[in-house]
C-alpha cells in the first residue's frame, strides 16, 4: 500500500500560517523534506491548490522572472521541484471544483476517494495540506508520516497546523535533523 506523507513547514508555536494569512518567514516553497525520490503524486486541497497552481505555473512559464507573488526570483530548488511538478498526478480534494488548469489534476471528492488512491499501485502521496484537510485526513487515518520543518519563530496569531484535529493522534519521532538557520527537520509516524 502507498503511504501519504505530510510535509509542512510551521513555526515553532505549530503555526503555518501568520496573522494576514501566508508564511511570510518561509524563504522559498520547493519541496525540502527529500520525498521528491519516492513520490509520484501530489494531494492537496482546494484552496490551497488555487495559489499553489498560480505559483508553480508562474515559474514554469518564466523560470528566469521574479515570482508576482513574492518579488524574489526562483531559487534552484524551486525550478526543480516546478519541472517535477509539472510531471507529477496531483489530486484535489474539494466538492466544488469542477475543473484544474493543470493537465495532470484530477478531483477527489472524499475520504474514501483517497482512501482508494492509497491502494493503487506506485510510490507514495505528498500530502502538502491545507491545515484543514491535513488534520481531517489525520482524523481519518490516511496520513502516514508527518514531515516538518520547524522555523525558530513564535508567530503568534496565525492558523495552526493541527487546530482543526479532533482526534488525537500519537506520534513516533523517527528522525530529527539539525537544518540552517536553526531550523530543525523532524519526522514522525502516526500510530
Amino acid at each position: 500500500m502507498r503511504r501519504l506523507i505530510a510535509g509542512m513547514k510551521i513555526s515553532l508555536d505549530g503555526k503555518m500560517e501568520g496573522p494576514e494569512g501566508f508564511a511570510d518567514w518561509v524563504d522559498a516553497w520547493s519541496e525540502d523534506y527529500g520525498l521528491t525520490p519516492q513520490i509520484d503524486a501530489c494531494l492537496l486541497g482546494s484552496v490551497m491548490y488555487a495559489g499553489y497552481e498560480r505559483y508553480w505555473s508562474a515559474i514554469q512559464s518564466e523560470p528566469d522572472q521574479p515570482l508576482p507573488m513574492t518579488g524574489k526570483l526562483p531559487t534552484p530548488a524551486e525550478l526543480e521541484w516546478a519541472r517535477f511538478a509539472e510531471q507529477t498526478p496531483h489530486y484535489v480534494l474539494s466538492n466544488t471544483m469542477i475543473a484544474a488548469l493543470w493537465p495532470k489534476t484530477r478531483l477527489v471528492r472524499s475520504l474514501e476517494d483517497i482512501a482508494a488512491l492509497k491502494q493503487q499501485p506506485g510510490k507514495d502521496i505528498y500530502l502538502m495540506g491545507g491545515a484543514r484537510m491535513t488534520a481531517s485526513l489525520i482524523d481519518a487515518g490516511l496520513v502516514d508520516e508527518l514531515r516538518l520543518i520547524v522555523y525558530p519563530l513564535l508567530v503568534g496569531e496565525g492558523k495552526a497546523l493541527f487546530g482543526a484535529a479532533k482526534i488525537r493522534r500519537g506520534l513516533e519521532l523517527r528522525k530529527v535533523e539539525r537544518l540552517s538557520d536553526g531550523r530543525l527537520g523532524l519526522v514522525y509516524g502516526i500510530a
